[in-house]
């Protein structure tokens, strides 16, 4: 194993002719919320997951947390009911005149990670997107993209790389630390995904002419991986995956994974260990502290090569 510094700018040039690159093309919504309950308590919300038109699965913040039926009052006189809980999550119905992704962008706020600990400017709601954000759903940014601009992509594609998409809405679980010994009994939270026809053949014909997969970012790895079949054919479509990637996971799709630094105990940290193997990933952090890198959601990436220990080849089945 070696560790080599790099900029940014010379990614490129460490993409061969062939590879393909998949991006995540989902885009954050405005998923920061104040209301108030009809007793006057103040409650703060973060939606985790939209589900229909006038319903979301939240995480709340309050004194005294809401019981089923409650009602909580929000921006623009938008009423919302607690239909459901599952321990920290509540489901709330809401009573609007638009779709629900319509009116969170009209009065909700950019969801910045908890580790920033400052509200979100006017420029976050710009900065916290990638550049080829199309599809809304997130309510986390896939931060490894935030390095690129339209002039990376080209030169990618330059360079004779093929860039393809996923969307894979980054739930408010991807925040939450692993709070118990035994992984196993850690529970990630659902989050949704699709994979195009025409992705799902770029990596088909990526294989069969012997390129690599570089995956920009954990959500698009897990998108991949959760779409893979035994023999590493990755089906088109949607779904949704509550994959846990932990050492000993066994990679079918992704070869190379561009990533930020991420927190410790994290779920993120643990699927970077299992891609490019646990010493690898220490060694990587110890140089990156020693070298004063950035980390976190608007620091500074790693190029990982996947570990041969990980790896799971189609004809192994």
């Amino acid at each position: 194993m070696s560790l080599v510094d790099r900029r940014f700018a010379d990614l490129p040039s460490l993409v061969a002719p062939g590879d393909l690159v998949v991006l995540n093309d989902t885009r954050v919504i405005r998923a920061r919320l104040h209301g108030v309950k009809p007793t006057g308590g103040r409650v703060e919300a973060l939606v985790e997951r939209v589900v229909a038109d006038d319903e979301a699965w939240v995480q709340l913040k309050a004194s005294h947390l809401p019981k089923l039926a409650t009602t909580i009052e929000f921006a623009g006189n938008a009423v919302a009911t607690v239909v459901e809980r599952d321990e920290r999550m509540f489901r709330l119905r809401f009573a609007l005149d638009a779709p629900l992704i319509e009116w969170l962008d009209k009065h909700g706020e950019v969801p910045l990670p908890p580790y920033i600990a400052r509200a979100a400017g006017d420029d976050d709601a710009s900065r916290y997107q990638t550049v080829y954000a199309r599809n809304p759903g997130a309510v986390a940014a896939p931060t490894a993209g935030l390095h690129f601009d339209d002039a990376a992509l080209a030169a990618l594609q330059a360079r004779g790389a093929t860039l393809a998409f996923v969307t894979l809405h980054v739930g408010a679980g991807t925040f939450q630390p692993v709070e118990v010994e035994d992984i196993a009994r850690h529970r990630m939270h659902a989050e949704r995904y699709d994979i195009t026809p025409a992705t799902a053949a770029a990596i088909d014909a990526t294989r069969r002419r012997g390129g690599r997969v570089l995956a920009v970012g954990t959500t698009s790895l897990r998108a991949l991986e959760s779409a893979a079949d035994e023999h590493g054919a990755v089906k088109a479509g949607p779904g949704e995956t509550a994959l846990f990637i932990t050492p000993g996971y066994r990679f079918r799709v992704v070869d190379r994974l561009l990533t930020n630094f991420h927190l410790p105990r994290s779920t993120l940290l643990m699927l970077v260990s299992a891609f490019a193997g646990m010493t690898t990933i220490r060694d990587a952090y110890a140089h990156a502290i020693a070298g004063r890198y950035r980390f976190f959601s608007y620091g500074d990436a790693m190029l990982l090569e996947r570990s041969p220990k990980t790896y799971e080849s189609p004809e192994s089945g």
